[in-house]
């Protein structure tokens, strides 16, 4: 392998090391560390030797279904532990994805001011955008608790989706905001001078020599590591307060409201902060995929792309687990991303015989994934990973979660 698929080979190194990881969950760390960097060798440099071809490919598929992992992972927060039936994940979406773009970009200037308009632009560097969109989606989850959150179930799912169609309808009419129905374009990728032949000038110059075999379109490999560090965090964060007394008190809240009110618990109190813990955690997703898809606008954030896919996701990995809602991400991006190549193969073939047909070739794809949740729902509602119930650590023979 030349230099170039080694660094590639060695970049792509990172995530499959947390993959192993998440695969090898069941072992002592001991175990499971060697194991998950025996494997993240195999994977990494295994594909870069044989299939170098499907590389690229590879990358953009994790960078997305990595997102849609901390997604996952935002409505197993709200869902999963404490039982929000939120049907409003696109709304908090759109939130950190728009924060992002005006905080990391520059006001329009110049001809370019005729014809794009955005609310303020402070030329930000990507991590105090990150936080923007995180706080500025939990302010949002907040203003949003307080008045819906005495709902329940259905109720409550009907005007979570209503408030996300408000939030993505304010965006495509107010011009003003972050330029209505235009596209939002411009939004810079960090780190994407890595990939620059010219380099990092704030770096040193071996670090610049170590990427000089990155080319321009190489930049996912770089946005990769990010994404993938930033999930990593996020898993890290929302474990440890899930495993929490105030965790604990959350999962006591979605089972038994009524006893955890006569047990002290101030149960109003404990589904705001979750609810709003999840929307920072939908938020942060928001704002890896700005910078990602570089050009956004309101159309992105439709209910049934970027919320009912990732109800799906949960429910196939398993609710109340995080490694579940991370499984379950990847899982339906591949079902995803694998129909979307045989809708596009039938619409081709149809063109010639069925035109009508061959025009809605892509509804195919919807039709898929209900079926998929409808299987889910009556053979496995637990999930791949169900959540398990914490016990005890000094009772015998019985794991602890």
């Amino acid at each position: 392998m030349d230099s170039a698929h080694v660094l590639k080979a060695c970049l792509l190194l990172i995530p499959a090391v947390l993959l192993g990881g998440l695969v090898f969950s069941r072992w002592r760390w001991r175990a499971r560390l060697p194991a998950a960097i025996v494997l993240g060798l195999v994977l990494a440099f295994g594909i870069s030797a044989w299939v170098p071809g499907i590389m690229d490919y590879l990358v953009s598929f994790c960078i997305m279904a990595m997102i849609y992992s901390v997604l996952s992972l935002g409505l197993n927060a709200q869902w999963g532990y404490n039982g929000h039936l939120d049907f409003g994940i696109a709304g908090f979406f759109a939130v950190g994805a728009f924060t992002m773009a005006l905080f990391v970009t520059a006001p329009p200037s110049g001809l370019m001011a005729a014809y794009a308009q955005q609310w303020f632009g402070l030329n930000a560097p990507f991590v105090i955008g990150m936080a923007a969109a995180g706080i500025l989606s939990g302010v949002v989850g907040y203003l949003i608790a307080q008045p819906i959150l005495h709902l329940r179930t259905d109720f409550l799912a009907i005007a979570t989706l209503g408030i996300a169609e408000i939030i993505r309808l304010i965006f495509q009419n107010e011009r003003w905001l972050a330029n209505g129905p235009q596209p939002l374009s411009g939004i810079p990728q960090p780190l994407s001078c890595l990939s620059d032949p010219a380099g990092c000038a704030w770096l040193p110059a071996g670090v610049n020599h170590v990427f000089s075999a990155l080319q321009p379109r190489d930049y996912g490999y770089v946005y990769l590591v990010i994404v993938t560090l930033t999930l990593l965090v996020v898993y890290l964060v929302l474990e440890a307060l899930v495993r929490s007394p105030w965790g604990r008190a959350l999962r006591a809240v979605r089972d038994e409201e009524a006893s955890a009110a006569m047990s002290g618990k101030h149960v109003k109190s404990l589904r705001v902060q979750s609810f709003v813990l999840g929307a920072v955690i939908i938020g942060v997703a928001g704002a890896l995929y700005a910078p990602y898809m570089v050009t956004i606008d309101y159309s992105h954030f439709k209910p049934l792309f970027a919320t009912f896919l990732v109800w799906v996701m949960l429910m196939l990995g398993g609710s109340g687990n995080n490694k579940g809602a991370i499984l379950g991400a990847f899982v339906i991006w591949a079902v995803w991303s694998g129909t979307g190549f045989v809708t596009d193969f039938l619409s081709t073939e149809l063109q010639g015989i069925a035109p009508a047909i061959a025009s809605r070739m892509s509804f195919l794809r919807w039709a898929f994934v209900g079926l998929l949740l409808a299987a889910i729902v009556l053979y496995r509602p637990q999930g791949i990973l169900p959540e398990k119930k914490r016990v005890s650590r000094f009772l015998k023979g019985v794991p602890e979660d």
